[in-house]
């Protein structure tokens, strides 16, 4: 380990005493392989390199200004705690770009880890390998003022109101659990956020951290009507990795240990502290 990790651990540590309830969460998404490494010799694409993926483009509070490479951001901010975790420094971390979709599917990827919200789901499983969980969120529906939803305080309300949703995600998921199948699905956040903004809908459904951001910075004149209750628990984010990858186990071991000794806590207090206190949807 690096001092640097030393003094950041014991740093933490102190502060420390309630621990994530993300430790209890790990067991189905780890592989089977125990190996534990952390002096930066894991077989990655690139020898002595850590090669991350992320969105294009990367939004607040998961990346600060689009530059993951600034680790300003939450997931910023993790990829970096987990580097250093496993033994590369700053330095050794190169970023590159891809879609979402083309992460989640199937194939060989030019990227040893990928970061981008990424939900845990059993049939995302089937083509990937997931990390041990580094947050869990639950879904929440954003409006604009002069929406037809903006005064809605309850499931009923939005009823018969046109609610928008990105396909294939967990929030069409959980939105369609929650107010039926008669949602306007989207290719991305993105095209659904320009919709809102448009008028060609009322409401949005996206994870609430994004939801803070689109409504105070993104929209003008965005609000958050609510989120969504989960009976789950809440939705998993974790790294993507290739299928069957050597890196699986300690990666998720690197992140149970940041999570163990607070450090996980400690970035999502920084970067997400704004994620609370919204009310529940019923």
């Amino acid at each position: 380990m690096t001092s640097s990790r030393h003094f950041r651990r014991a740093l933490i540590a102190t502060a420390a005493a309630a621990v994530l309830a993300l430790t209890a969460c790990t067991a189905d998404t780890t592989a089977d392989t125990s190996a534990t490494v952390d002096d930066g010799s894991l077989p990655t694409i690139t020898a002595g390199k850590l090669t991350i993926a992320t969105g294009e483009p990367a939004y607040e509070p998961w990346m600060v200004d689009n530059d993951p490479s600034n680790g300003e951001g939450f997931e910023a901010a993790v990829a970096y705690a987990l580097a250093d975790e496993l033994g590369y420094t700053a330095d050794d971390v190169v970023w590159v770009r891809s879609s979402f979709d083309s992460a989640i599917a199937p194939g060989p990827k030019d990227w040893d880890l990928n970061l981008q919200q990424f939900s845990v789901t059993e049939d995302r499983k089937q083509a990937v390998d997931f990390s041990s969980p580094y947050y869990t969120t639950t879904q929440a529906i954003i409006a604009t003022e002069s929406s037809a939803a903006a005064d809605a305080t309850s499931l009923a309300d939005l009823k018969d109101v046109i609610v928008g949703v990105a396909s294939g995600s967990t929030s069409y998921t959980i939105a369609a659990e929650a107010l039926g199948d008669d949602l306007s699905v989207f290719n991305s956040n993105e095209d659904g956020v320009l919709a809102l903004t448009s008028g060609q809908i009322d409401a949005f459904v996206i994870d609430l951290p994004s939801a803070f951001y689109l409504a105070n910075v993104e929209i003008d004149g965005g609000v958050i009507l609510g989120q969504f209750e989960s009976s789950a628990g809440g939705d998993e984010f974790a790294f993507v990795l290739p299928k069957d990858s050597e890196l699986t186990s300690p990666v998720s071991e690197a992140l149970d240990a940041l999570a163990a000794d607070g450090t996980l806590q400690a970035i999502q207090d920084e970067w997400l502290s704004a994620a609370v206190d919204v009310p529940v949807l019923k």
